[in-house]
């Protein structure tokens, strides 16, 4: 799919936190936590968004554990089960992101990436002569494993758009802490580090 994305973010600072010093020297009115975020960290996400004209895009990064709870290949029925949760409530980004039903987004793209949401996995059964979720603790289950979900939504009245209510993706997945967001909108560029208990950024 090709994201508008693509082009706007490489304005952007190249971290979280050079985008925070960058707002402390312009003196924005968004203030936060200038701790950058690691590449991968439980419990941080990072979430990029572009609203232009009528377009809407966004691209969410997470660790696998933040939305799984694991970071190893399904190991079990309940794994699977899991896995198919997270994409179901991954697919519904209107809702993940509190979009503004006056708005009229409708989803036209969306790409879901990460090993661990691939279709390989779908209906795991284990080998006979594989060992044990207990006994293969190998390096790559112990590894990092990352999910990447990007959107691109048209929307028909993109002034009601006010507002990113995350909200709801905190309540879906608690084990996610603090989301990075840098946002491109009619206020221009702004970043933000949202929280469960500050979970709203305006566009």
């Amino acid at each position: 799919m090709r994201l508008l994305l693509a082009l706007p973010f490489v304005l952007l600072p190249l971290s979280y936190s050079q985008a925070q010093d960058d707002h402390h020297h312009h003196d924005h009115d968004v203030h936060h936590d200038t701790t950058s975020l690691s590449a991968h960290e439980h419990g941080a996400a990072r979430l990029d968004v572009v609203l232009d004209g009528r377009t809407l895009e966004l691209q969410f990064h997470s660790p696998a554990m933040n939305l799984l709870g694991f970071e190893h290949a399904p190991a079990s029925p309940a794994d699977e089960a899991q896995v198919a949760r997270t994409r179901v409530q991954l697919e519904q980004p209107l809702t993940l992101f509190g979009l503004s039903t006056a708005a009229a987004c409708e989803v036209s793209e969306q790409e879901l990436h990460g090993e661990l949401l691939g279709s390989t996995h779908a209906g795991y059964q284990r080998p006979d002569n594989a060992p044990s979720p207990s006994e293969s603790a190998a390096p790559q289950q112990r590894g990092h494993s990352d999910i990447e979900a990007r959107y691109r939504l048209a929307c028909r009245h993109p002034e009601a758009l006010h507002a990113l209510e995350l909200r709801n993706l905190f309540e879906s997945f608690p084990a996610t802490e603090r989301i990075a967001v840098q946002l491109i909108g009619p206020r221009g560029q702004q970043g933000a580090q949202l929280t469960p208990s500050r979970s709203q950024l305006p566009f």
